[in-house]
């Protein structure tokens, strides 16, 4: 048994719950040591029954509420907290017959202060709760008038509790039917059937920089001795990332660089380009920076190598244009270019935005839409077009690179919003086609010392102006207090016919954590508009026809304001959104904050940013209100870097910023240069790395290059 092995090859894992597995993403043995924890749980400290009213006191000064409203009396009585309460069984359970199940609920007094406690379906708790014995009782805490209120609290000895207060509880992402208890039993089960004694990590490099063994570090992360342990265990696992990532770029950098371009394009001074006829005819001048990153492009397609590039461009810097324009000079020379969208609504936008400047310039090109909600006679449809038509823009998302998709014609291969999508991904478009041009394309504002190190194995060129009309968005920071205010905003922007999104940094009430959400925020708003205002949520979750339907009445204006998780960083374009209000800003990258910004901006009239910063951190304040004086993206990153600095583990993290699955460019930016030092000598040294020491390394990057094939974001 090895990383490859089926999940289903573990004991107890049948085929129902085997699809559970592959719901997640897991397919193998390897795949459920990847699934990494989101967070971790440390038990709260034990709080007698007479104290509880004083801990919630203490909660309410800290703002250490679940549940966050506070609009109301009603609802501020009603305020939830997680707790371990400490109490002596007075009376015993009482078991009563409700109407689909038994349920058991106990009643506690200390010094005046009441707790109901209710479990069900539970039963046999009337002989384990014995009278005269004490418990600690574990749960979400609410206080309804002058009672507290428990619901299915979990209860221990206090010895028992004790034991567990200095442990670290991994907590995952879950599916529907599949249990944390399940899973953690599984990990622990991998963790016995594979032998990871064996380090493919140099003992030199380990020593070096003072990183654990690979066994004690896949242990830790999942079932972490101590903080300690645990942040030894990332920092190791982390270095991995980077590591693993720069050898294979760097490794496919030499590949691609003994390509030789077979491709003829016409000359760059033909006059007869169809690129410059649309270039006269746009409705606005291209910048500085526009035409010199499409004067790079078009001299690499007329190169003796093959192109890799990268274009880099602030949100809004006309980085699509660029794209059409190259597409045409494939097109004009009777090849194929295909672009491939991280997302379906993204895709959709490019599809329909090529096909209209082609009606628009009389351009004669197919343009061919290839995504994974198509209908099964679509899709065939669409892969009749792209062998019948050799010069053909293809668009689409990962559809692109499945076994069906294939290509006549392909000489120009582009990835939009490139850290969304691993080497392997790249390199399997790539494979489309008889060795052709690649581009790859990314708003993530990155500091240069940091780009070079990613995309080492590409050559980048920087878009870093923005078109002159286009008016920055005008930004503000405020506390939670101003949130009514920030209500009566939207309400007007509304009135004058515009749209608002409204961004919130959660799902669904995740227990301990007090930030907003997006289910309940929409049906708040829902509340605070009129009823001609429609209020919609928008999340990850959704399935993807569900998701395309809300962005599509979200564009045609049909819904109003779009309550959002960052599912919509890179989404569809909408000049009628003028506003932008950002829940719970402090818990978010600045990065992806710019990049969230970017969302409004996109029309003709004022738009704005309003980022509510529920927290008291000066630190918190001191972040956000870099945000709150620039628009340049390329600043922000740096000034990000600047106050992060490395070694912070558990820090905010950059969401979508590539698609490691621990590691952050920000917070580990040392190991970052750490890795990529390491990385390039051993390149250097052994460039195939097919030297006898490094046959380990090989093999470990071979497993880490499979796996990230299974990394695509949606």
């Amino acid at each position: 048994m090895d990383k490859t092995s089926g999940i289903g090859t573990l004991k107890g894992i049948g085929a129902k719950t085997e699809q559970l597995f592959h719901n997640l993403g897991v397919y193998t043995i390897g795949d459920i040591l990847l699934h990494y924890p989101k967070n971790y749980d440390k038990m709260p400290p034990v709080t007698p029954l007479s104290e509880i009213p004083a801990l919630l006191e203490s909660a309410e000064s800290a703002g250490g509420f679940i549940d966050t409203e506070q609009e109301s009396s009603q609802q501020k009585s009603e305020r939830t907290i997680l707790a371990a309460i400490a109490a002596r069984v007075d009376k015993a359970p009482f078991v009563r017959n409700g109407r689909n199940m038994q349920v058991t609920s106990l009643a506690l007094q200390e010094q005046r202060v009441k707790a109901d406690l209710v479990w069900f379906r539970m039963p046999y708790l009337k002989s384990t709760l014995k009278v005269g014995e004490w418990f600690v009782f574990l749960g979400k805490l609410t206080r309804k008038g002058k009672i507290f209120h428990m619901e299915q609290p979990q209860i221990y000895t206090p010895e028992k509790y004790q034991s567990m207060q200095n442990s670290l509880w991994p907590c995952y992402v879950l599916t529907a039917g599949l249990g944390k208890n399940k899973l953690s039993q599984t990990i622990r089960q991998a963790l016995e059937a594979l032998d990871l004694s064996v380090d493919y990590l140099p003992e030199e490099i380990r020593e070096k920089y003072g990183l654990a063994e690979y066994n004690y570090a896949m242990e830790n992360i999942h079932f972490p001795e101590s903080e300690t342990a645990l942040e030894q265990a990332r920092k190791r696992l982390i270095f991995d990332e980077f590591f693993q990532f720069i050898i294979s770029a760097g490794m496919q950098k030499e590949q691609m660089e003994e390509i030789v371009n077979d491709f003829v394009f016409l000359p760059l001074e033909d006059k007869e380009l169809w690129a410059e006829k649309v270039i006269k005819c746009l409705p606005y001048e291209l910048t500085e920076a526009q035409r010199r990153t499409l004067l790079e492009i078009r001299k690499d397609l007329r190169g003796r190598k093959v192109m890799q590039r990268l274009i880099q461009g602030d949100v809004g810097s006309g980085k699509t244009i660029i794209a059409f324009l190259s597409m045409l000079d494939a097109a004009q020379a009777g090849y194929q270019s295909a672009l491939m969208a991280p997302t379906e609504v993204l895709a959709m936008q490019h599809y329909q935005n090529f096909t209209d400047m082609c009606r628009q310039y009389e351009i004669h090109i197919p343009v061919i839409l290839l995504t994974g909600s198509l209908t099964a006679k679509e899709k065939r449809r669409a892969y009749e077009r792209m062998q019948i038509y050799s010069n053909a823009m293809i668009v689409g998302t990962h559809a692109l690179i499945q076994e069906r998709a294939v290509f006549d014609n392909l000489a120009l291969v582009i990835t939009d919003e490139q850290h969304r999508f691993g080497v392997k991904q790249r390199e399997t478009l790539f494979m489309k086609g008889s060795q052709p041009h690649v581009l790859v394309m990314s708003a993530t504002p990155i500091p240069r010392t940091l780009a070079i190190i990613l995309y080492g194995d590409l050559d980048i060129s920087v878009i870093d102006e923005v078109p002159a009309k286009r008016l920055p968005v005008k930004s503000c920071v405020v506390g939670k207090k101003s949130r009514n205010t920030s209500y009566d905003f939207l309400r007007k922007e509304i009135a004058m016919g515009h749209q608002a999104y409204v961004i919130c940094p959660l799902v669904e009430d995740s227990e301990g954590l007090e930030a907003e959400n997006v289910t309940d925020y929409a049906e708040r708003l829902k509340q605070e508009f009129p009823s001609n205002v429609t209020v919609e949520c928008l999340h990850g979750k959704m399935k993807s026809g569900r998701k395309n339907l809300i962005m599509e009445q979200f564009a045609n204006n049909e819904i109003q304001v779009l309550v959002s998780t960052t599912v919509i960083e890179v989404g569809v374009n909408v000049p009628n959104a003028t506003v932008i209000m950002i829940e719970d800003a402090q818990r978010f990258g600045l990065a992806q904050l710019h990049q969230l910004r970017g969302r409004v901006g996109r029309g003709r009239a004022q738009s704005y940013c309003i980022m509510i910063n529920t927290s008291d951190s000066d630190k918190a304040k001191k972040r956000l209100e870099i945000l709150n004086k620039s628009n340049d993206g390329f600043f922000i990153a740096a000034e990000d870097l600047k106050l992060r600095g490395p070694g912070d583990f558990f820090g905010i993290r950059q969401s979508g910023l590539l698609e490691f699955r621990l590691g952050d460019i920000y917070q580990n930016s040392d190991l970052l240069k750490q890795a990529s030092e390491e990385a390039q000598l051993l390149l250097k040294e052994d460039r195939k790395l097919e030297a006898e020491g490094h046959q380990k390394i090989r093999a470990h990057i071979q497993y880490y290059l499979n796996s990230q094939a299974e990394i695509v974001n949606l």
